[in-house]
């Protein structure tokens, strides 16, 4: 018998408004399989509960009769029930802190946790993703802080009319203000004290690609970090563009020689980092590299104290938004209400207020949030082609021998109330959490 599915509320804050599932993908599955769909109702939710149940889906508070549960971010651990299948962004991978008791909760009530984060390829891409909507909305508010700091300083420019993402009505009303602020910006140019005005892109992958597309929109001018120092002020009529891969941010520890990023993601502890130097030519970084305490950071509080003097008017769009990571001056989760904050080098204290010198950090964690319904749409239909093997899949089997697609069983943290082989390292996380 098919599998029953939930899709919980969230309730991470107010402005979680995303579903794994819209209503139509949700009435495709259930047409298809034969499957009974409860949907938790939501004031929030970019979907009304009127449109699931239009899909067929029946709308309840009590999910207790579902099998598998399907959500966007973390669920409390209040909230977890006994031997159930939970399917969402679990934020436990690196053994975060924050998250293990979380994780242990699952274990304890032997349930089962399917991370969209892990469902990869055979060449580790990943399959089902919010990342290009997240670069899309974090290069919007990047733009958006460095414009309001410059309001804040009394620096005129047509960066200062960009609005947060959430304001725009959806993406494409987004793309065409970017687009008429970039027609200014070819016509007037930019104030001198923004000149040359250059944003660098740290990393290539689903997010950069997001950032980009917004950031194209301008009229930006293409170069390598090789002339970042050397570029003149000009007329401000372009922007600069720069994107760095893995050889701009480490370099063999012994010395010169062949780079490859197969053997930096393999021996990282063989290399040492150089990308602070790029950071006094850029007025904006965005982060969109995945970081673990392996890899040297992109951005060190001593660093920027040393060099505060030097640095442009910089911000920050920390889209990876890891606590003390690769940027770690990054030391608090932002909201667009309250999108970014400045960290003053000096001190290492952090403001509210845009015209503090310092660095500008805007690090919200949940940016595809902000263009929900499109972003939904688009993650449902990566999803789509995973969900009938999983409502026809038997969890009572052991793992060895339980028939998910083989995407899905990698992407399985803990099954039945036990850490799968792959991710038994969490275990060292976990007991460490547990001696706090």
């Amino acid at each position: 018998m098919p599998n029953r599915i939930g899709i919980r509320r969230e309730n991470k804050n107010k402005w979680e408004r995303r579903v794994p599932l819209t209503p139509n993908q949700l009435q495709k599955l259930a047409l298809q399989s034969n499957t009974q769909f409860v949907v938790q109702p939501s004031e929030n939710r970019i979907f009304d509960s009127s449109h699931y149940m239009d899909a067929g889906a029946h709308v309840s508070e009590d999910l207790s009769s579902c099998d598998i549960i399907m959500g966007v971010k973390e669920v409390p651990a209040d909230l977890v029930q006994k031997n159930k299948v939970y399917l969402i962004f679990s934020h436990t991978i690196k053994g975060q802190s924050y998250n293990m008791a979380k994780l242990q909760r699952l274990i304890d009530l032997e349930c089962t946790l399917i991370d969209y984060e892990c469902i990869v390829d055979a060449s580790a891409r990943r399959l089902v993703f919010f990342g290009q909507f997240a670069g899309l909305a974090g290069m919007i508010e990047s733009l958006h802080a460095m414009g309001k700091r410059m309001r804040a300083l009394s620096i005129e420019s047509p960066l200062n009319k960009m609005r947060q993402a959430f304001a725009y009505k959806g993406l494409e009303e987004a793309k065409a203000h970017v687009k008429a602020i970039g027609e200014e910006i070819k016509k007037h140019g930019l104030p001198e004290s923004m000149r040359p005005f250059v944003v660098g892109f740290a990393g290539y992958g689903n997010v950069s690609k997001g950032a980009q597309e917004i950031y194209d929109l301008l009229p930006v001018k293409v170069i390598e970090s090789k002339d970042l120092a050397t570029l003149p002020m000009g007329d401000g009529k372009v922007v600069y563009k720069v994107v760095f891969y893995e050889k701009d941010i480490v370099e063999p520890a012994a010395g010169p020689g062949e780079f490859t990023p197969e053997e930096y993601f393999e021996n990282p502890d063989q290399f040492r980092p150089i990308f602070e130097k790029f950071l006094p030519h850029l007025n904006i970084l965005l982060n969109g590299v995945y970081w673990d305490d392996r890899y040297p950071r992109l951005v060190t509080k001593k660093f920027v104290q040393e060099i505060a003097s030097e640095f442009r008017i910089l911000v920050i769009g920390d889209v990876s938004c890891d606590i003390n990571g690769s940027v770690e001056l990054t030391g608090k989760i932002t909201e667009p209400d309250a999108s970014f904050y400045v960290y003053e080098p000096d001190t290492g204290a952090i403001s509210d207020n845009p015209a503090t010198p310092g660095i500008g950090i805007m690090a919200i964690d949940n940016l595809p949030a902000e263009f929900a319904a499109e972003a939904s749409s688009a993650f449902g239909d990566a999803l789509l082609p995973f969900m009938p093997p999983l409502i026809e899949a038997d969890f009572s089997r052991p793992f060895i021998c339980c028939d998910l697609p083989m995407e899905i069983k990698e992407a399985t943290i803990v099954y039945k109330g036990q850490l799968t082989p792959k991710y038994s390292y969490l275990q060292e996380a976990l007991d460490q959490a547990s001696e706090v």
